[in-house]
């Protein structure tokens, strides 16, 4: 199998799993790690969660202080979406998302729902885009094409999070407009 077909194979098969099959039973930092390494894609140790990552994550309020030494389904939920958005986004807008999905208006496990439900999309259409560009592309071109798929959701992801983030200071709609002129204006 080449490496491009595992990826993709990968990308249609290798989901987190869904809340009622994360442990209902307490794991100890160890345990976290080595269950972490199913939950999300990776190839190298490189991007590998550590426990220095962990106790950072849980320091900058990231995700709940741990129950003792112990870490149940709620840090599970926390250290998934965190594991896969830290490769797109910065720590200051993951938080936000963070406390809106996860800590927001309705249980953990109905936010962590949501975003598996997202990230199964993505990856599906992800998995359809490979699959439509085999063999007609070189590397370069392929790589490229999925590089500018990343920053067009990456801007997308940033204008919502910049509205989100105003939505929840109370900005009024006219200051914002035009505090967004002024931005452009400098550019």
């Amino acid at each position: 199998m080449s490496d491009l077909t595992e990826l993709q194979e990968r990308l249609r098969t290798q989901r987190p799993v869904a809340w009622e099959q994360l442990p209902d039973f307490a794991l100890y930092m160890d345990q976290v790690l080595s269950y972490m390494d199913r939950q999300v894609i990776r190839f190298g140790e490189e991007d590998a969660l550590t426990a220095a990552m962990v106790n950072n994550y849980t320091k900058s309020g990231l995700v709940p202080r741990a129950e003792g030494k112990k870490y149940g389904r709620e840090h599970l939920a926390y250290l998934t979406a965190i594991c896969v958005l830290k490769r797109v986004m910065s720590a200051r807008d993951m938080d936000l998302l963070l406390r809106e999905e996860l800590q927001g208006d309705r249980p953990v496990s109905d936010g962590y729902a949501a975003f598996c439900a997202s990230l199964d999309k993505a990856l599906n259409i992800t998995a359809d885009e490979m699959a439509d560009r085999a063999g007609r592309d070189t590397l370069a071109d392929s790589a490229i094409h999925f590089a500018l798929l990343s920053y067009a959701a990456g801007v997308a992801s940033s204008r919502y999070v910049a509205l989100l983030r105003r939505q929840q200071s109370g900005e009024e709609p006219a200051r914002a407009k035009a505090r967004s002129k002024k931005e452009k204006e400098r550019d």
